[in-house]
């Protein structure tokens, strides 16, 4: 049976109420995918900038048409093993009536459907922050494809799927720490080990070139959490939504100030790089935990992984990963970071009875949570990076170096994202003077970033 039908007699109603909440939490999740494009876009190099932007936005047609086709039966049909699922009804999303509802809830299968929809397109877009500048648009395209069939698809049956081994084995994932992002920064780690570092990494400076893009994505990503978190309960019955509404904002404030403090310590500086990059390492962190921790938690969890995602940020000089945009730094340990604190701060009180050793339990689940995320770590990692390397060995994944030197925008998309001809009579220069002092893509890694006398756009 289908785990959209259900027979009993006491089955649930349709509410309207809890379907129009959903539709509009599944289009703020929807509006992320573009904020996340401008967060990145912004942080790029002008030459890039176009290539981000796209990086991102052909996710929304890729996966789209995958989750249509087969990927919702993947995720979310008939569980077999506790690895994978299937449900011919599921394929093309036919055989669904107009108000069939999504089992023991009270809102339509479609809905459902076009919700984790919404999860499934900014996970893989996630990834691509760390391979800016210099791989191409039909190897990522391929790449993208690929990876939500062999990698998201089936790491969310394990996570969200009735009958998927984490869900069944009580790990608590509100909304997407393990199954979102863990996921996509073990495969940014992954493919960036596979593809290599950029031109001039650790030599030339590559500051990005928009900083109020960067401020207006992390904006819309901040906005459009609140449907990813809260949505994720599927409807507005209980309270837990509303704590889980509440928690994202307290946590995402508590890791803006937390990473703004770290850096003025450490770097001198309150910056606006900072400040964004604060703001979604607490969005993160409180994305697993927040159905589970009280506000005085969410406080405590966003505090710790601001601190933790700010430091993080600087590993990659100092083992020598390319992770442009710091994938790896912010989602990967941040996403960790709020998966394990569960085991800390669940009160009992909210999406389940399970405590956290803060909170009288004992140890139980911290250990579950820790499988969790060790074994979607573990696969991504290798899923990721196997497939980086077919691609690679067959149609390349990387531009050439006088590509990416001369520009990733004009190679692959024939476009610039600024127009400089009218500016002056003349197009812009390919090197400006730079400010005094080095300005990072990550203000928290500016000490290991040296000083030049020259910028490349």
């Amino acid at each position: 049976m289908p785990p959209g039908i259900t027979l009993a007699a006491d089955a649930p109603e349709l509410s309207a109420a809890n379907t129009g909440f959903m539709l509009i939490c599944s289009a703020l999740v929807m509006l992320m995918t573009p904020g996340l494009a401008f967060f990145y876009g912004g942080m790029v190099r002008v030459k890039s900038t176009l290539n981000m932007l796209m990086m991102s936005f052909i996710s929304l047609g890729i996966v789209t048409v995958l989750w249509v086709l087969y990927g919702f039966s993947l995720a979310f049909g008939t569980d077999h093993g506790s690895l994978i699922a299937w449900d011919s009804d599921y394929v093309g999303l036919g055989n669904i009536g107009l108000t069939q509802l999504w089992d023991g809830y009270t809102v339509p299968v479609y809905v459902f459907a076009v919700f984790q929809l919404m999860f499934a397109i900014i996970t893989p877009a996630l990834i691509s922050g760390a391979l800016a500048d210099r791989v191409k648009f039909t190897a990522w395209a391929l790449f993208v494809t690929l990876w939500a069939t062999i990698v998201y698809f089936p790491v969310a049956h394990w996570v969200w799927g009735t009958g998927g081994w984490a869900f069944e084995l009580g790990v608590i994932d509100f909304a997407g720490g393990t199954a979102v992002h863990i996921n996509a920064g073990a495969a940014a780690l992954g493919v960036i080990l596979v593809i290599g570092k950029r031109v001039g990494f650790k030599k030339d400076p590559m500051r990005p070139h928009s900083l109020p893009l960067v401020m207006l994505g992390a904006g819309l990503l901040w906005f459009g959490w609140f449907g990813f978190n809260a949505g994720s309960w599927l409807g507005n019955d209980d309270g837990v939504g509303a704590l889980m509404f509440l928690n994202t904002q307290v946590a995402t404030a508590a890791a803006m100030l937390s990473w703004l403090v770290y850096e003025k310590l450490r770097h001198g500086a309150f910056t606006t790089l900072g400040a964004a990059s604060g703001a979604v390492a607490g969005l993160v962190a409180i994305t697993p935990s927040g159905g589970s921790c009280s506000p005085l938690g969410a406080l405590a969890i966003g505090a710790v992984a601001g601190l933790l995602c700010a430091m993080a940020v600087g590993l990659k000089f100092r083992f020598g990963y390319d992770d442009s945009l710091d994938v790896v730094g912010v989602h990967l340990v941040g996403g960790i970071a709020g998966s394990l604190l569960v085991g800390l701060f669940a009160t009992g009180g909210g999406q389940s009875d399970a405590k956290g050793l803060f909170y009288g339990g004992n140890l139980d689940q911290l250990g579950k949570q820790a499988a969790g995320v060790g074994a979607v770590l573990a696969y991504s990692f290798l899923a990721s990076a196997v497939l980086a390397l077919l691609i690679d060995k067959t149609i390349g994944m990387r531009v050439g170096e006088d590509e990416e030197v001369g520009g990733i925008d004009q190679v692959q998309h024939a476009e610039t994202a600024y127009d400089f001809s009218g500016a002056g009579g003349g197009t812009a220069p390919r090197t400006t003077t730079a400010a005094p002092g080095p300005q990072p893509q990550s203000a928290a890694s500016s000490a290991a970033k040296p000083k030049t006398k020259k910028v490349d756009a």
